[in-house]
């Protein structure tokens, strides 16, 4: 039996980020991992998805540039060599988190973990079995793809993990599901060549976004050509050698689509089970997710958990905050999380991403708000990029200017999004944020000149 300090279970960016700091936080950790270090984010989540969209990225950028002087007669997909690519950069990143636990004095320990009790774990792998004794648990063993009764996974039928694998760009591809996870990767294959449908259960797809924003990432699909067929059921498929045909219910009608794959991206599962963790008395929530305070503490005083085995967003850097809250938490700091100023991205074409409050959901919880929008089109560096559709939008308190929230449709979302977010963080007044010199031409004057429009309408003087 080995004595430790802390021990986390899961080495996603949720794990490995709370193992470094409990360790630096004088902590003595180990870090239990079943599969692959980085988890799901750095093996067949986040990095890899990103690398495929950058591929398709450069493919459209090179294609279609005639009217920026660029004319290619001739460009070809090399499929073998895009996934070459893309499980290099996930090499890369793996060796980095392997090294930064290295460098950080953190155990890693392979194998699967089972409670004996709350300061009892075994772990399990093919060659032995060894239990480890210790005083604090961080449980960061995140998700997996949620299977519908009538499309079981097969060859054919493929979860996220399938589809990024794949060895050809499919002809045809059906996706179920509109999400970020559906959107995204529906719209990265139709960039490579696919002809994709959309089906989504819901009204509209991306159901967590402002609807302004989901419909200027809808315009980009239909230009790709991707079908997108909402309020619809998928009812069950019928798969062969070469292909399947999926049978789905729209506006009370029964239709089929043929497709050579069809994903399913209808949500995911925590992975919570097989663990032991109901034999030692922790309290479960809904959907398998477990219970938590401010601090990410269980029930049971010693074990944490964080990331997509509690309640909120699926999201990465959110499982990385939670996991610095829970290893200050162990370490008798009084840390405690404050979700308001994590963004969220969908990196679909243009790019998504908010923060804070939406001026719809702020008015439903009763705050009194102001909210204004600059396009890219007015912008300099987007219309020089070629990249002009989109918008910045803000929203403020009425009362004193405060920043409560942002939405940006556009290229470069994604790093636009972070100004935003220490803005909020920092409760800073957008005001603030329109004395704030932006350099030009850049992306980022979008931002300020969307703070001047918001200022105009809340009727406040940024030069006095």
């Amino acid at each position: 039996m080995i004595e430790v300090e802390t021990i986390v279970i899961g080495s996603g960016p949720g794990g490995y980020v709370a193992a470094i700091k409990a360790s630096q936080l004088g902590q003595q950790v180990v870090i239990i991992e079943k599969e692959n270090l980085g988890g799901v984010c750095a093996n067949v989540g986040c990095i890899p998805s990103k690398a495929l969209i950058s591929v398709g990225h450069r493919l459209e950028q090179t294609k279609y540039s005639d009217d920026m002087g660029i004319l290619a007669s001739v460009v070809k997909v090399d499929f073998v060599k895009v996934q070459e690519y893309k499980n290099g950069v996930v090499k890369k990143l793996v060796g980095g988190v392997e090294g930064l636990l290295k460098s950080n004095n953190v155990d890693v320990v392979k194998g699967e973990a089972y409670f004996i009790d709350a300061n009892t774990v075994r772990v399990i792998n093919d060659d032995s079995t060894q239990t480890y004794t210790c005083k604090n648990v961080i449980l960061a063993t995140g998700s997996r793809p949620i299977e519908i009764p009538t499309f079981n996974f097969t060859k054919r039928v493929i979860n996220s993990t399938g589809a990024l694998n794949l060895t050809e760009v499919p002809n045809k591809l059906v996706v179920i599901g509109g999400g970020y996870i559906g959107t995204e990767l529906g719209s990265a294959y139709a960039t490579l060549g696919s002809e994709v449908t959309i089906i989504e259960g819901g009204k509209d797809i991306l159901s967590g976004f402002d609807k302004q924003m989901t419909q200027v990432v809808k315009k980009g699909l239909m230009k790709k050509g991707v079908a997108v067929v909402v309020d619809a059921s998928a009812k069950g498929v019928e798969e062969s050698e070469n292909g399947v045909i999926v049978t789905y219910e729209n506006g009370g009608e029964e239709k089929k689509v043929e497709a050579d794959y069809v994903l399913i991206t209808v949500g995911r599962r925590p992975n919570t089970d097989d663990m032991g963790l109901e034999e030692i008395g922790i309290e479960f929530a809904d959907r398998g997710l477990l219970k938590v305070d401010q601090q990410c503490r269980t029930n049971l005083p010693n074990i944490f958990a964080i990331g997509d085995i509690i309640a909120g967003p699926q999201l990465a850097h959110k499982a990385s905050y939670e996991g610095k809250v829970a290893a200050e938490a162990i370490a008798g700091k009084r840390s405690i999380v404050d979700y308001l100023a994590i963004p969220a991205v969908c990196f679909t074409d243009p790019e998504l991403a908010t923060v804070g409050y939406t001026e719809e959901r702020a008015k439903a919880e009763g705050m009194e708000v102001k909210a204004a929008k600059f396009p890219f089109s007015a912008n300099g560096r987007a219309l020089a990029l070629n990249a002009k559709e989109g918008f910045v939008k803000l929203v403020a308190r009425k009362e004193d200017g405060l920043l409560v929230g942002a939405q940006i449709v556009g290229s470069g979302a994604s790093e636009m999004i972070a100004e935003m977010g220490l803005a909020i963080e920092a409760s800073m007044t957008v005001e603030d944020i329109a004395l704030t010199i932006h350099a030009h031409p850049t992306l980022g004057e979008v931002t300020m000149e969307a703070a001047e429009a918001l200022l105009h309408k809340l009727k406040i003087d940024a030069t006095q």
